[in-house]
């Protein structure tokens, strides 16, 4: 990809001022969206909102309200006939703070299910599911009131209010219609929410919430209908993953929530069960690294967590002793605290199954030797040898620079190049397969990012990359767009091609010279003139040279290169372009590249245009079948905005980028050689590795540049 952009004028817009009735517009058209998108959601909403102004619940609690009685859902309303609660208490909140937690994840939960399976639907699930667990709660409790269950007695007296219940149920069913791995995400979080709650707090609303999950994930499959996706037979290697830190989430926040919010609930107070703070702080301490490790399938992260359960599951043993010699012996022994103490034990014993069912899931080795396994790997005179006899795409001759990585497949025949940064594995364009598309070569990939603990993804690679990751599930967004020329039908005819038609008759009446050599095989003085020409455009930039996909003088000095010169009578370099081979297999170069694109500032001004063209007839004289002008990072001919949360940070991130180094600057010029366009892709599993993706672009791209220099060229722009 190329670097440089000439002048042509300024970036894509001046960002002016709007005004206050544009702004107005503005919101009044995402409100107008939104009621159109979720019409039920918005309105119970502004339901809640208006009716917490009326009443005046939301500056004071509706539980201090003598009509509380008569709105709110409970055994003693049902048993006063007052059958109308179950439809007003979904509207109220018990104390004004909790209106923010309830309208919230009533608007995202709600709001989720509506989106996804269409408001009618919505409207029944989610209504439905806060009659049905509201219901089944209080019958759980009319069951087992004057058991001698403590628990059930207390819970049977009070009453509460909120559309939690039907909240919760919703995004229950609507998770079946999430993709893996985020349906399990979505009903792990739930479960632990739900789990914690019922556990350790145990009022009246964590029994809704802890019904309306046991009957909404079940149904959920059929309630959601036509847009159900189907679930895979077994966990997925991510999967097991995910159950296993969930797991340990739960039994970590469980410490938390005894802590700050000791409860009574169904097993007992957990008061006389809080940790210390020191105990917390310590457990937390250890536990928040070994959580992220075992996300990333970290073998050391594993032997951490398997210690941390038998240390709890022993308690159990000593808590069962206790228990049994004091029966023994005939003592006073209180039977609330210990129920709850094997409660909790036993949920780190269900921990540490989880974790011996997955322990082949968890096989990273450690950061220090993952470097070392990739030191030892194949290098670039295997990767050219393979490009050599495959073939590849016009950006393949960038993975043999030496900056890249290889994986190789088990039959010896495919590579994909890829740089790590962040933990994450960027594999550079499509694979270089005897096929051109060796979907092997892809799931292997995948598989030994798995085994390493590594995000894997694929940047620059072409649609038919693209059809192999979509059959494995992965998400895809437009990264740049590749600009090529074909060579047989060229003709600098035509208006359109004013511009380059002026610039080589320029350059033929100022005595500009082209030529079309190996930078290394010439003398020192026209080298370094490149150089210096390189260096003088770095420095006007105000940042480093970016790297990854494109590149310098340094890779122009390769002998498989091309380098195309404007030099004038006194042997003064004006221009310097870098041409990339393109290989077609069989040993065989069908096109060329182009990389570097430099200008002296004081030169020749249409320097690029006269190259450029230049170089087109000179490789169609040689027989090649066309010239790529290679994408520019972040901008592409399409005009129509970004729908794609992804795409539109692209778009913001290209804007910050491009006064700086004039990608959609460059993307313009390109334009004046009439190209046809190729979409450039970056291809991920899912949108939860998005964040370390880009950390790892950006060290590759700019591996000498913070995140803090970053932000200060946000600020000045």
């Amino acid at each position: 990809m190329t670097e440089a952009a000439p002048a042509v004028g300024t970036a894509d817009g001046v960002r002016t001022g709007g005004s206050d009735s544009g702004e107005t517009a503005r919101v009044t058209a995402k409100l107008a969206v939104l009621w159109h998108r979720l019409p039920f959601t918005t309105t119970v909403v502004m339901a809640m909102l208006m009716l917490s102004v009326a009443t005046g619940a939301l500056w004071r609690a509706a539980e201090d309200h003598t009509a509380y009685p008569l709105v709110a859902y409970g055994l003693p309303s049902l048993e006063a006939g007052h059958w109308w609660t179950l439809v007003t208490g979904p509207f109220f909140a018990v104390v004004p703070w909790f209106y923010l937690p309830m309208v919230g994840s009533f608007a995202l939960f709600a709001g989720i299910a509506e989106w996804r399976l269409g408001t009618r639907r919505a409207m029944v699930v989610t209504i439905g599911g806060q009659l049905v667990s509201v219901l089944v709660a209080l019958q759980f409790l009319a069951l087992y009131r004057g058991s001698g269950w403590v628990w059930a007695d207390r819970l049977a007296t009070t009453m509460d209010v909120g559309f939690s219940g039907g909240a919760l149920f919703a995004m229950a069913v609507a998770s079946a219609s999430l993709r893996a791995p985020w349906r399990l995400r979505v009903r792990a979080g739930l479960c632990v929410y739900a789990g914690v709650a019922i556990i350790y707090v145990g009022t009246l609303a964590d029994l809704v919430h802890f019904f309306a999950l046991v009957l909404g994930l079940p149904l959920g499959r059929l309630l959601v209908g036509p847009h159900r996706v189907k679930e895979p037979s077994r966990p997925t290697l991510r999967e097991r993953r995910l159950l296993a830190v969930s797991g340990l989430l739960l039994v970590t926040v469980a410490e938390v929530v005894m802590y700050f919010v000791p409860g009574d609930g169904p097993f007992g107070s957990s008061a006389d069960m809080s940790p210390s703070g020191i105990e917390l702080a310590v457990l937390c301490v250890v536990v928040l690294p070994v959580l992220n490790g075992l996300r990333k399938g970290s073998q050391f992260a594993w032997r951490w967590a398997i210690g941390l359960t038998l240390f709890a599951m022993a308690q159990v043993l000593l808590i069962g002793g206790l228990i049994a010699v004091a029966h023994y012996l005939g003592g006073d022994f209180d039977a609330e605290t210990p129920s709850l103490s094997l409660v909790d034990n036993l949920l780190w014993t269900v921990e540490f199954v989880l974790l011996i069912g997955a322990r082949d899931a968890f096989r990273a080795p450690s950061r220090r030797r993952r470097k070392r396994l990739t030191r030892v790997g194949p290098g670039p005179a295997i990767a050219r040898a393979l490009l050599g006899h495959n073939g590849g795409s016009t950006l393949s001759w960038m993975t043999t620079w030496p900056q890249n990585s290889y994986f190789v497949t088990a039959d010896g025949r495919s590579y994909l190049a890829y740089q790590q940064h962040a933990g994450a594995a960027i594999a550079l364009g499509d694979p270089i397969a005897p096929d051109g598309k060796d979907a092997r070569a892809i799931t292997e990939f995948a598989a030994m990012c798995e085994d390493s603990g590594l995000v894997p993804c694929v940047f620059s690679a072409t649609a038919t990359t693209i059809e192999v990751t979509r059959e494995l599930g992965w998400k895809h967004v437009q990264v740049a767009e590749d600009t090529l020329i074909d060579l047989e039908s060229l003709e600098f005819r035509g208006k359109a091609w004013q511009d380059v038609r002026t610039a080589l008759n320029r350059a033929k009446k100022d005595g500009i010279e082209f030529r079309l050599v190996r930078l290394a095989e010439q003398p020192e003085a026209i080298v370094e003139q490149v150089r210096s020409v390189s260096e003088e455009w770095v420095s006007d930039k105000g940042m480093p040279e970016m790297g990854f996909t494109l590149g310098g003088v340094d890779e122009a000095m390769d002998p498989a290169t091309r380098v195309g010169l404007a030099v004038d009578a006194d042997g003064v370099v004006h221009g310097v372009t870098s041409w990339l081979p393109v290989h077609i297999g069989g040993g065989q170069v069908g096109g060329w590249t182009l990389d570097v694109m430099r200008r002296r500032a004081d030169g020749f001004r249409p320097a690029m245009e006269f190259l450029i063209a230049s170089a087109c007839l000179a490789f169609r004289e040689e027989g090649a079948r066309f010239v790529s002008l290679s994408g520019a990072p972040l901008a592409h001919s399409s005009r129509s905005g970004p729908a794609h949360t992804v795409e539109r940070a692209l778009e913001t991130l290209g804007a910050l980028m491009e006064p700086y180094y004039g990608f959609r600057s460059l993307h313009a010029f390109k334009a004046k050689f009439q190209p046809r366009h190729e979409p450039l892709y970056l291809t991920f599993r899912d949108e939860a590795d998005l964040p370390r993706i880009g950390l790892a672009l950006q060290r590759a791209y700019l591996p000498k540049t913070g995140l803090l220099e970053l932000a200060k060229m946000a600020r000045k722009r």
